[in-house]
């Protein structure tokens, strides 16, 4: 699998000033965000302990850090955000409660590891969609659209690998 660089994102501003360029009270979405938070966690200890387990090829490996990358971009987007509305940003979980969360320890191929890792990212963008309607600040909602857009990436490239079909009919994610 070859990884090419992605076009430039957009450049870095401060995430609670996004789209508008207004400042946003984000702090009614706080318990949103803590969630989001949790499952970039989650995300990030998958691939490390999968990337980890010797089970990757290293074309595989090279992706799935790749992809693990991204979600640490995710995390700390999303806890510099509940820093500055003055919360402390939820911890991760120690591993080998994402290895019993996860079930990680019953990875025994590659192909299980991609397997698990399309259903975390289906679930990923599934979950971010579903946030937004709850999210009361619009700069905040075009964040988790941003981050749903990386998870349904990920879900495509990790399902085309593993040889799944794209979905016949619309409205997949959410």
């Amino acid at each position: 699998m070859q990884v090419r660089k992605a076009a430039p994102a957009l450049p870095e501003k401060e995430v609670v000033l996004a789209i508008t360029g207004k400042a946003h009270d984000i702090s009614q979405d706080v318990e949103v965000i803590q969630s989001a938070l949790a499952g970039e966690h989650a995300g990030i200890a998958a691939y490390r302990i999968a990337g980890g387990s010797g089970l990757l090829v290293p074309d595989t490996l090279k992706v799935a850090l790749l992809f693990k990358s991204h979600h640490e971009g995710h995390r700390d987007a999303l806890a510099k955000l509940i820093g500055n509305i003055g919360a402390t940003p939820v911890a991760p979980k120690s591993d080998d409660d994402y290895v019993s969360q996860l079930k990680l320890g019953a990875l025994k191929s590659q192909a299980d590891v991609l397997s698990l890792a399309t259903t975390l990212e289906r679930g990923a963008a599934s979950g971010y969609i579903s946030q937004i309607s709850s999210i009361r600040d619009s700069g905040l909602s075009q964040l988790f659209a941003q981050i749903s857009a990386d998870e349904m990436m990920h879900w495509t490239t990790l399902n085309g690998v593993i040889g799944g079909s794209l979905p016949a009919e619309p409205f997949q994610f959410g």
